[in-house]
């Protein structure tokens, strides 16, 4: 029988690693070398506060309140939508990886967009939070570690998409590459946002 670590692990990874607003800015960054590190470290942390809130029982409580949650799914979608129209203008007007064209964004711009694309996002919680707080609660005593495994993906996924995206700063030191990729992040987060108003 599987380890309550490697089920946690396994299970949170294929819930992490689904393409979505948080993972796309994580990428971004990581392509930019703009504050790599302190995102990473933001998301992660989340996930340590989300993973071990659900494990400790607050998933069912937010399923108990659905005015919580469609609080959140409404503001969350906003922010989706917003944050798609923005990726949209970086898309008609690409820039490159030169340093010289633009200053990289302010620290604390980046950790306020990354914390909002983290904490304002419902499926978070559903996911995060009501999922695998519930499947690790069926671990019974052994719940936690499934919680350790889970926390453990979500810094491997972290670490390796936002240090692992840089190898890919050559690709992007052209204006058509970024506008390709500003253009799916931009559909992307759109068409969440669009998915979040109607389910």
């Amino acid at each position: 029988m599987a380890s309550p670590v490697l089920i946690g692990f396994l299970t949170a990874m294929t819930l992490i690693a689904a393409i979505g607003a948080q993972n796309a800015f994580v990428l971004r960054q990581g392509i930019r070398g703009e504050h790599v590190i302190p995102v990473i470290a933001v998301c992660a942390i989340s996930d340590l506060i989300l993973i071990a809130a659900g494990i400790a029982g607050v998933g069912a409580l937010i399923t108990a309140h659905p005015d919580a949650v469609l609080v959140a799914k409404f503001g969350g979608a906003a922010f989706l939508i917003g944050y798609a129209a923005l990726a949209a203008k970086r898309a008609y007007r690409p820039s490159t990886l030169n340093p010289s064209e633009k200053a990289p964004a302010r620290l604390a711009e980046v950790l306020i967009t990354c914390a909002a694309l983290t904490w304002l996002n419902p499926h978070v919680y559903l996911d995060t939070v009501v999922l695998l707080g519930s499947l690790a609660n069926e671990q019974r005593e052994q719940r936690w570690l499934f919680g350790v495994g889970a926390v453990t993906a979500s810094v491997v996924w972290f670490v390796s998409l936002g240090l692992g995206a840089r190898r890919l700063a050559g690709l992007f030191a052209t204006p058509s590459t970024w506008r390709v990729l500003d253009g799916v992040i931009a559909v992307t987060m759109a068409a969440l946002g669009v998915w979040m108003l109607m389910s």
